[in-house]
């Protein structure tokens, strides 16, 4: 089991991590700051839940080192300053790893975290520079940045065209805000480079209004489209591709598209659309069955089992089993308690760990926070999703001249 020998290694063995008649120490406790009320809906509930469930399952074996875990998890509503509150809040608790799961509210915590140096997890959201560990050395965006996602993406399209992009025009439809733009500058970058055509198509909020959107990309007619979007939004971005006549399958979307956005646009009006990613879906992934076997076969799950049965619960999983495979490493190798320095040089340790397959492999140091930048493509064949490409990370010296120009910039 690759990178799994301490924590998710633990879990697969009677007795867990330990003894039942040891006593635990004082929790480890990790600060779950989330949007469950407005915007992100769609997914952090899910997400939620496989962190509540990593956690219960920990303390039914024993808790890490000794330690039990409490997952505390309360609701920003996407606002940077309860973000803030959430924050401040949980660090007098003893909290000193927190996740929010939202760009704005990651934003507003990430000075805070960086001068009370404590560890802020920023996967798939936030300040795409801040992989650079050697700027932002508290804060660990493990997992692609959009910057990294979207390169990979134009390399499954030069993949496409034999190696030759010239000539060829790629859409790029994103709301009209953060987090839908955070891409625009290294695509531009790797427009200039490879010499294709990049036309922007730009959406407001909340997407619900795309028609002049989709009747401009009939007439530029672009052979690729990359998509920047959310929720249901995606599912009215099919509606007008069908309107319009354009293939679905042209559609290259964010990590962010479900298996309920799927459901809402029809299983086989899907058929043919893709999706970048770093997270294996369905349910058959082997941590999602540790889950199954050990708390929902046994009703002790932390919510609905639909929540389950989402590509958003094994984001969640794989983003939490780096927090507790850390924070096993740090009692490990530094004893009790652990203490943000200690999980810091833990996290540094992760090489090609993939949380038994859940995910594309990572490996972390001083240096990339990010742990590589690894996606794939998958297209959906109407009953599943089928892998396009291998765990890729491509333009990784283009993406990095970005990252380190932009990050230079940060506090002055």
């Amino acid at each position: 089991m690759k990178g799994l020998n301490r924590f998710l290694g633990g879990l697969a063995v009677a007795g867990g991590l330990l003894s039942a008649g040891a006593a635990l120490a004082e929790p480890f406790k990790v600060g779950v700051c989330y949007d469950l009320s407005k915007a992100y809906t769609f997914a952090t509930p899910q997400v939620a839940q496989a962190a509540q469930d990593l956690g219960k399952l920990v303390n039914m074996r024993g808790g890490i080192g000794g330690e039990p875990v409490e997952v505390i998890v309360r609701d920003h509503g996407n606002e940077p300053q309860r973000g803030i509150e959430c924050y401040s809040r949980l660090r007098r608790e003893g909290v000193f790893v927190f996740d929010t799961l939202s760009t704005p509210v990651s934003l507003a915590i990430l000075p805070r975290a960086m001068e009370d140096q404590v560890i802020l997890m920023q996967s798939l959201v936030g300040r795409g520079d801040a992989v650079d560990g050697t700027v932002f050395d508290w804060v660990y965006p493990v997992g692609p940045t959009y910057w990294g996602q979207a390169a990979n993406n134009i390399a499954y399209i030069k993949q496409l065209h034999d190696g030759d992009l010239s000539g060829v025009k790629v859409g790029f439809v994103y709301f009209d805000y953060p987090f839908g733009q955070e891409p625009i500058e290294i695509l531009q970058t790797l427009a200039k480079k490879e010499g294709f055509e990049l036309l922007l198509y730009p959406v407001p909020l909340p997407g619900s209004d795309q028609a002049g959107v989709w009747s401009k990309m009939r007439r530029d007619n672009p052979d690729h489209i990359i998509s920047w979007m959310l929720g249901g939004a995606h599912v009215v971005a099919a509606k007008e591709m069908a309107r319009n006549r354009i293939p679905i399958d042209k559609y290259i979307s964010v990590n962010w598209l479900n298996e309920v956005d799927i459901g809402n646009i029809g299983k086989e009006a899907a058929k043919g659309l893709k999706r970048g990613t770093n997270v294996v879906g369905g349910l058959d992934a082997p941590l999602r069955q540790v889950m199954m076997a050990e708390l929902y076969d046994k009703g002790q799950g932390s919510g609905p089992i639909v929540n389950t049965e989402d590509v958003f619960y094994n984001t969640g999983l794989a983003m939490y089993s780096i927090i507790f495979e850390a924070a096993s490493r740090a009692a490990e190798q530094g004893g009790l308690p652990i203490t943000p320095q200690s999980f810091k040089a833990a996290l540094e340790t992760l090489v090609d760990y993939d949380a038994n397959g859940m995910m594309a492999p990572i490996t972390v140091t001083a240096e990339d926070h990010g742990g590589g930048g690894k996606t794939r493509i998958e297209m959906w064949d109407g009953e599943t999703w089928v892998p396009q490409t291998d765990w890729i990370a491509a333009y990784t010296d283009v993406v990095w001249e970005v990252v380190r120009e932009s990050s230079s910039k940060y506090g002055q």
